[in-house]
């Protein structure tokens, strides 16, 4: 399934000119972008990732924490959705208690009181959560270097390492099936982990390990990479392992 950035413009109420914003930032990219046209398509898994997004923007976070949260080397979608209940709830009890103001003055109660106004607590528990995050990725080297990188990145940046990654999972899907500590395999390993250098922080041995993981675990990693052949991302994972053990 695969829609125009005006289809999911339409579909989402967020407007071309803000989804070419979160492309430019790196919050939001297209999942395919046609070389001769620049036509932009958005498949299941950008649909997903924008929902979550919406969620944090409903919720007042700043782009910037969004980005931070959802780049995470450890977000986890289940956990990001029970948290964004947890303070949708809060937003909706205070709404409530706004509307049970409105009602009050409405039947000639003047009623004269403030505190439904107060947003403090919303505001402690979103602020709690983006803390979190920073608390878990925030602080790590790898962080700070992925920041300074990505921070003078553009249109043609991003799709300039949109378009190397791809062409490295469509090489990795070729050899889906194959032993991953074939030779071939662990050469591609190696690009991948000069690739995230090059473009992102310096991919360890221990930050690479922790990444295989994680394109196994988060089932959005899972489908973005099986998009070019089922088994690319365990492919990808298992033959990180047998790398890093090296």
């Amino acid at each position: 399934m695969k829609k125009t950035i005006s289809e999911i413009a339409k579909l989402s109420g967020v407007s071309v000119r803000t989804l070419h914003y979160y492309d430019e930032i790196g919050l939001l990219a297209p999942s395919l972008v046609v070389p001769e046209t620049g036509y932009r398509y958005y498949d299941e898994n950008s649909l997903t990732r924008l929902q979550q997004i919406l969620f944090y923007r409903e919720l007042d976070f700043p782009l910037k924490e969004i980005a931070e949260i959802m780049a995470a080397s450890d977000y986890n979608k289940d956990e990001a959705l029970k948290r964004q209940k947890e303070l949708l709830k809060l937003k909706r009890d205070r709404l409530d208690k706004l509307i049970g103001l409105l009602d009050a003055n409405l039947k000639g109660e003047n009623e004269m009181s403030f505190k439904e106004f107060d947003n403090t607590e919303i505001e402690a528990a979103r602020a709690k959560y983006a803390e979190e995050a920073k608390e878990r990725w925030g602080g790590t080297d790898a962080y700070a270097q992925n920041q300074k990188k990505t921070a003078g990145y553009g249109k043609d940046d991003w799709e300039r390492i949109s378009g190397q990654m791809d062409e490295l999972l469509k090489k990795f899907a070729s050899h889906v099936g194959e032993d991953p500590a074939s030779s071939a395999v662990q050469a591609l390993v190696a690009d991948w982990q000069a690739f995230i250098t090059a473009n992102y922080y310096d991919c360890t041995k221990e930050i690479l390990a922790g990444l295989g993981q994680m394109y196994i675990a988060d089932k959005r990693f899972e489908a973005n990479m099986d998009k070019f052949a089922p088994g690319t991302a365990k492919l990808v994972s298992a033959g990180i392992a047998v790398y890093c053990q090296g």
